[in-house]
């Protein structure tokens, strides 16, 4: 695609901003509202899990939808879908029925990160798409304003820890369905090509851990998601037991930082590398549950704002760091694939040990419903600094290796034919 008129990005952007805050309005604050009906542990863990199954799902959604049917008519399917099973949600006071609705509703809604992606990058030129994309940032963030204006409007005197933000993520479900109707038509890109849930999941991609430095990176990073969970699925019902009454504005500063710390990331890379450049995003991870500690230990709040405004450097300069190896590791044939593979081992399998892991945690320090949290941020600080450690002593950036000795060849090439 060569261009792209102002209407057309327009809607495309529209399409990001609303998609990533219909699911971050109501799942930051989830925890928390489980916690106030009570969710046992077992209960906590399954439901907070929800998006980790969807994220093993969507790979096989996306698949049948790029060989069958227009990505912006599955979308907007799909959307219409998730509204209904959120506004459902919302109306559900036993957990068990709760996380049915939400399981179904993951199925639906993970999906469509793929596909968002897939009708930006078919209906704008590639370098355009970052410019897109952080609309999808963007509406994270402003899940935050859509909170206190939802109070304002409901003139509820809370929003976190009840069942307004499930009615907000419904509303602006069927808001992103009415413009996906607007989206220009994105036919079928693999129609009539062999569907293979080998490739969906992109277990093809399973090769590469021949490797050891690769399996070694694979392996890391599904572990990180151990210590990362606890805050991304937990961290509201840390915030609701410390008295914070704006959970999810006070979650959103790390996406808010993350915007722009996000520029900083190819910098990094050029500049550290890959190993180096993630291992800045697992040192905040220390930071962040040091901080956490250090908060409860002394009783100091502001600590608090520290582990949370990391978020981004965490995110961007790890995650995405990660993915940038990956992309230098993989065959072209297969780097697709590989990308799935990453987000499957974290998002998916990670998620859901982690949560696992994490609700037990807390239940291990909970007594008559308060949780001593200290021993909590100890223990996720000590598995953050040893994961640091392991990346440090086991990984290699081999990537960096790799090209620094092709460009010496290069160069004794160039000196060879010189000489002659």
């Amino acid at each position: 695609m060569n261009g792209m008129s102002m209407n057309v990005r327009i809607r495309l952007s529209a399409m990001m901003l609303l998609q990533y805050m219909m699911f971050a309005v109501f799942w930051v604050p989830l925890s928390a509202y489980l916690g106030s009906l009570k969710a046992t542990d077992t209960q906590m863990w399954l439901t907070l899990s929800t998006m980790a199954f969807g994220c093993m799902v969507a790979p096989i959604v996306c698949m049948i939808a790029d060989r069958h049917f227009a990505s912006n008519k599955v979308l907007m399917v799909l959307n219409i879908a998730c509204a209904v099973l959120l506004f459902f949600a919302a109306r559900q006071t036993e957990t068990s029925s709760l996380f049915v609705l939400l399981l179904i509703a993951m199925f639906c809604y993970m999906p469509t990160w793929s596909l968002t992606n897939a009708i930006a990058m078919s209906n704008s030129p590639s370098e355009k798409f970052p410019q897109i994309r952080v609309f999808g940032s963007i509406g994270w963030v402003a899940s935050a304003v859509f909170s206190l204006v939802a109070m304002k409007l409901l003139g509820a005197k809370a929003f976190d820890g009840t069942a307004i933000p499930l009615y907000c993520g419904a509303g602006t479900a069927i808001v992103a369905a009415i413009v996906n109707l607007t989206l220009p038509d994105t036919p079928p890109p693999a129609k009539g090509q062999k569907a293979s849930i080998v490739d969906a999941l992109g277990l093809r991609a399973m090769t590469l851990m021949k490797d050891r430095n690769f399996a070694i990176f694979i392996l890391l990073s599904m572990l990180v998601m151990i210590p990362f969970t606890l805050y991304f699925s937990l961290g509201a019902k840390f915030l609701a037991s410390q008295g914070f009454k704006y959970v999810t504005v006070t979650m959103n500063l790390g996406q808010l930082v993350e915007m722009g710390l996000m520029l900083l990331v190819p910098l990094a890379l050029v500049r550290f590398g890959v190993k180096w450049t993630m291992m800045i995003g697992l040192a905040a991870l220390v930071v962040r549950y040091v901080a956490f500690w250090g908060g409860v230990a002394s009783e100091q709040t502001m600590l608090y704002f520290v582990a949370v405004l990391v978020h981004g450097i965490i995110f961007g300069f790890f995650f995405v760091g990660g993915q940038v190896y990956v992309d230098k590791k993989a065959p072209p044939e297969i780097r697709a694939q590989a990308q799935g593979l990453i987000v499957l081992i974290c998002f998916g399998v990670g998620m859901f040990l982690g949560n696992l892991f994490n609700v037990k945690l807390i239940a291990r320090y909970t007594t008559d419903g308060l949780c001593d949290w200290s021993p909590v941020f100890v223990v996720t600080s000590i598995i953050s600094a040893v994961l640091l450690g392991a990346m440090c002593l086991l990984f290699k950036d081999d990537v960096r290796a790799a090209g620094e000795a092709a460009a010496v060849s290069e160069s004794s090439g160039q000196g060879d034919a010189e000489a002659s």
